[in-house]
């Protein structure tokens, strides 16, 4: 990676809390948070950090999420606010890793769910990697707290 784009790197290790209400229908027939519910709330707190970051994607380029996952600790259940925390892992050229936990806002520090995603960054008329710009960097460490 050439020295201009690494030195303009978001340090690892920021985070971005998101808060969202539990809606009733979002209970399944056990009556707690559905499992497809919690990638729901990981999306929108992802679309809120980068719309926090100042990060509007251009008709060009495009973000793709290249892979997510979720471990489910804790059934999750109605009423409640659901917290998501993001925590910047890894930036690649083209890449952002981000580890990501739900837990209540009631219940500070328990764990209710877990996971990881990773955005790619897309060039839209070729569907190939596109780099981040350093100003996309910028703008996205602005919006995590160290």
């Amino acid at each position: 990676m050439p020295a201009s784009v690494s030195s303009s790197l978001p340090p690892l290790g920021g985070v971005f809390h998101t808060a969202m209400p539990v809606r009733w229908g979002d209970l399944d027939a056990l009556n707690h948070v559905n499992n497809t519910v919690y990638l729901r709330f990981f999306e929108e707190a992802r679309v809120r950090l980068l719309a926090r970051a100042g990060i509007v994607m251009p008709s060009d380029k495009v973000g793709v999420l290249a892979h997510v996952s979720c471990d489910f600790l804790k059934p999750l259940m109605y009423p409640a606010v659901a917290v998501v925390t993001q925590t910047l892992k890894r930036v690649g050229r083209s890449s952002l890793d981000m580890q990501v936990s739900l837990e209540r806002e009631d219940e500070p520090g328990v764990i209710y769910a877990r996971g990881n995603y990773v955005l790619v960054c897309v060039d839209a008329a070729s569907g190939k990697s596109a780099a981040w710009d350093p100003q996309e960097l910028a703008q996205l460490a602005s919006a995590l707290t160290y």
